[in-house]
């Protein structure tokens, strides 16, 4: 226990000690304003009240970092979690967006950084799986079943989802299948130095696709990806701005699996259209977050009760 370290963390109104480990990450936070202590991690709860017993006031209770903070006396947003920002400078968390011990299972607690790419349509996929009968009458006729498609698309959310993890070493974060309502879901949820960016993945083997302004052609054919992201990401930024507590903006990013060509109008400038070869671009955009706004952030992002479809 003697390893932990303290330091301070002003930002967004708040006044907090954090508790981190030698390689950075936040095992609990003092609010010095409201005298708030929440654990994060009930393996060094001993250790956490040792360091921190200079500061603590007379009465500190130590909450659970699965209990929600009273939102009067923290300035959280009801139903948010707290952001988990790590120290200035700290160097990546090794294994980031790894879900803490016994995350993974569905209900009140769950996090979303257990998803794996297209969680979503796995899960669709067992639904409509056909059975033995139905898998000879469409190849005797010549037909794709109703899965076809979903098995397609869960194939592009994997390779997209598995480079987009490959982020992890510049400081960058993702979640996967992110429940928004009903059966929508944000494919991948994309978070680093950059900013926020809600990355929708389709595969199109072979295709020459032309995406304009407000549609995707491919062939004779029109989609609306470009409708869809713009309002995924419109919506994104505003439950996160809302769980944070401070403005976060999620740009939308169109990523195509399989393509032979891909033309973009010149004047689409606020949706990212990439191949999946491109991604890789995102993490040359420019700066607009320190490492403990990227933590805050994911913090967020990851509990369950942040989005409507949680």
């Amino acid at each position: 226990m003697g390893d932990l370290q303290v330091s301070q963390w002003r930002r967004y109104g708040h006044d907090r000690l954090y508790v981190n480990l030698p390689e950075g990450r936040s095992v609990a936070w003092f609010d010095r304003r409201t005298g708030e202590l929440r654990v994060l991690d009930e393996g060094y709860r001993d250790g956490v009240l040792e360091v921190l017993r200079p500061h603590l006031l007379p009465g500190t209770t130590a909450r659970s970092g699965t209990d929600r903070p009273d939102p009067a006396s923290s300035g959280a947003t009801p139903g948010a979690p707290v952001p988990v920002p790590a120290p200035v400078g700290a160097p990546p968390v090794a294994g980031p967006g790894r879900p803490p011990p016994g995350a993974g299972a569905r209900g009140p607690g769950a996090d979303l950084a257990a998803n794996r790419p297209g969680e979503a349509l796995r899960r669709k996929l067992d639904e409509l799986l056909p059975g033995p009968l139905d898998r000879v009458l469409a190849v005797l006729l010549g037909k794709r079943s109703s899965a076809y498609s979903w098995r397609r698309g869960l194939a592009g959310e994997r390779r997209v989802g598995a480079d987009l993890e490959g982020f992890a070493a510049a400081g960058w974060r993702v979640l996967h299948s992110v429940p928004l309502a009903g059966d929508v879901d944000i494919d991948h949820l994309l978070i680093g130095p950059a900013g926020v960016f809600t990355v929708n993945t389709k595969f199109h083997r072979g295709a020459r696709i032309w995406v304009g302004d407000e549609a995707v052609k491919i062939g004779r054919d029109s989609y609306p990806y470009v409708r869809r992201s713009r309002a995924e990401a419109r919506r994104a930024g505003e439950i996160l701005t809302r769980a944070c507590g401070f403005a976060v903006e999620a740009r939308p990013v169109l990523a195509f699996v399989g393509a032979d060509r891909l033309t973009v109008v010149p004047s689409l400038r606020d949706v990212h259209v990439l191949l999946r070869r491109e991604l890789p671009r995102l993490t040359r955009l420019p700066s607009v977050w320190r490492p403990e706004t990227v933590e805050a952030v994911h913090a967020c992002a990851r509990n369950p009760r942040t989005w409507p479809g949680g």
